[in-house]
């Protein structure tokens, strides 16, 4: 059989595995970071109405700018405080697409973004797959970002593209706005913050959207598939300044949002009180793992996310099989001593508590006081 060693892939992709948590059947599925309460029935109603209605002209392309859209995702991020105009937003198929193309418009062949990992690990692939060469970062031990350490660093790389992921994934933690003025101010390529999980962050953490005036080379991406409940929908979009909007039209397919994409996510925008009401109960419930966690002789990051990075183990692949024979599904993430859980419902932290209290008890049964690692 044909192996990809026998394609004439180009250099860069060699050795690389696609992007993907595993899909193993499990009750409680906690690794994708979804939101796991169900749309409610009202939201429902109107999606089945939105979308008889596009369908009713399938046979013509979509709005290509998705005009109306873009209006109703401005409108909902000026809700925040910050004035956005639709001419400074942009959406696409999820925030990966909308990467892609500030990849593809800024970074490409010869060029160069620099990242501060552990963080998203889509933004190396999402350079590679551009053509554009990755740089390191890294982070203190213990997640955060050395301000000053930061911009030495993009000073000396200059960088055409910075990737700031706040909050960050897959440790949580929000970054500082100070950090994010200081990497913008240190070189003149742009800056982007991968603001996926902003809904969940903790009272009192502001967005870098209050950063965009007077900064055209500052980027905020945002997703309806977390805080919205709306990850099967696919939709991505950002903040800039009109100039940037402008240059990834350079770049994006034609019609690349479908006609009916961009009336779901206009009905599910005409209810985003009803949706985004269930922030909260997310946030309690990861506020109850972490809690939790230092009881188990466990630790954690703390979160601004849905999600929480929990610690402490010296074998932490054997505990997420563990988990996962309690019908438990986390995400390993690749950091030795690490595990990931989403933040569910209240039954479904029940059960990760209960399941991790089983493991944990058999690992001390097995190795003495303390976990190791």
């Amino acid at each position: 059989m044909t192996s990809l060693s026998d394609l004439p892939l180009r250099p860069e992709l060699r050795g690389r595995s696609p992007y993907g948590a595993p899909q193993v059947p499990a009750r409680h599925r906690l690794n994708t970071n979804e939101n796991p309460h169900p749309l409610p029935d009202e939201l429902l109603a109107d999606l089945g109405a939105a979308l008889g209605e596009a369908a009713l002209e399938l046979n013509r392309y979509p709005d290509r700018d998705a005009t109306a859209l873009r209006g109703d995702l401005a409108a909902y991020l000026s809700r925040s405080g910050t004035a956005v105009g639709a001419d400074q937003v942009w959406a696409a198929n999820g925030s990966n697409e909308i990467l892609q193309q500030l990849s593809q418009t800024f970074v490409g062949a010869g060029r160069t973004a620099l990242g501060f990992t552990p963080s998203y690990s889509m933004h190396p692939l999402i350079t590679a797959a551009t053509g554009g060469t990755f740089v390191d970062g890294h982070r203190r031990a213990d997640f955060t970002i050395d301000t000053a350490a930061a911009v030495d660093q993009v000073r000396e790389v200059r960088p055409d593209l910075v990737f700031v992921t706040s909050p960050n994934n897959p440790t949580g933690t929000a970054v500082a706005l100070e950090t994010v003025t200081a990497l913008h101010d240190a070189f003149d390529g742009v800056v982007v913050v991968d603001e996926a999980y902003a809904e969940f962050a903790r009272e009192g953490t502001p967005s870098a959207l209050t950063l965009l005036a007077g900064r055209p080379r500052l980027v905020v991406s945002r997703t309806m598939s977390k805080a919205f409940g709306m990850a099967g929908l696919r939709l991505g979009y950002l903040a800039a300044d009109p100039a940037v909007v402008d240059a990834l039209q350079l770049v994006r397919l034609p019609y690349h949002l479908s006609s009916l994409t961009q009336a779901a996510a206009r009905a599910a925008l005409a209810h985003t009180d009803a949706l985004l009401a269930t922030v909260d109960a997310v946030k309690h419930e990861r506020d109850r793992v972490v809690d939790a966690l230092p009881g188990l002789g466990l630790t954690s990051v703390p979160s601004d996310a849905n999600f929480v990075l929990f610690g402490g183990f010296a074998d932490a692949p054997a505990v997420w099989r563990a988990l996962l024979d309690r019908g438990v599904l986390v995400r390993d993430v690749g950091l030795p001593g690490w595990l990931r859980v989403t933040a569910g419902t209240a039954e479904e932290t029940d059960a990760f508590l209960t399941a991790l209290g089983e493991v944990t008890a058999d690992l001390r049964r097995a190795a003495g006081p303390g976990l190791g690692g």
